[in-house]
């Protein structure tokens, strides 16, 4: 375990730092990008995607294993949800609002960045809530689980006293 969490952080770091000199972190270029004056980014982007799709392609096909966990490299494939367009338009809205995504505001934040502490707590506040609304759901499935098994346990026990 503690070789994947040095992985883990070793990989952490390198990216902030490509993400940082690739300036992904540089508010005026994500302005510019975002006001379509600028392709950098976009471009930066897309070729990012391009070579991790072509090597994900290598990797399924010569059936290669994660090196630091032995797991077989997989993707899953599945159609777009309602979930997922409404998750990419409140992505949009708060990379247009903060001028920033998570990763880049990581990175804002190490080069002291003032305004990306706020940033960053709007990002920790909303995945709070994200997770106090999944465990009230989740409470809510088993409550209504249990009532019906207990109804389905009283009907039953009405059936074998007749």
């Amino acid at each position: 375990m503690r070789r994947v969490t040095a992985a883990a952080a070793g990989f952490g770091a390198a990216f902030g730092f490509l993400i940082s000199w690739g300036q992904f972190s540089d508010p005026d270029r994500i302005r510019d990008m975002l006001l379509l004056r600028d392709p950098y980014l976009y471009l930066m982007m897309f070729s990012a995607m391009a070579v991790g799709m072509i090597g994900i392609r290598v990797l399924r096909r010569r059936r290669a294993h994660a090196l630091l966990t032995g797991a077989p490299v997989t993707t899953e494939r599945t159609r777009p949800e309602r979930r997922h367009i409404v998750g990419a338009a409140i992505f949009g809205v708060g990379w247009a609002i903060a001028d920033s995504c998570p990763a880049p505001i990581a990175a804002q934040l190490t080069q002291g960045v003032l305004w990306s502490v706020f940033t960053i707590a709007g990002i920790f506040i909303g995945v709070e809530l994200y997770l106090r609304r999944r465990e009230r759901a989740a409470a809510d499935e088993l409550r209504s689980t249990a009532t019906a098994y207990a109804a389905t346990e009283r009907s039953g026990a009405r059936s074998r006293q007749r």
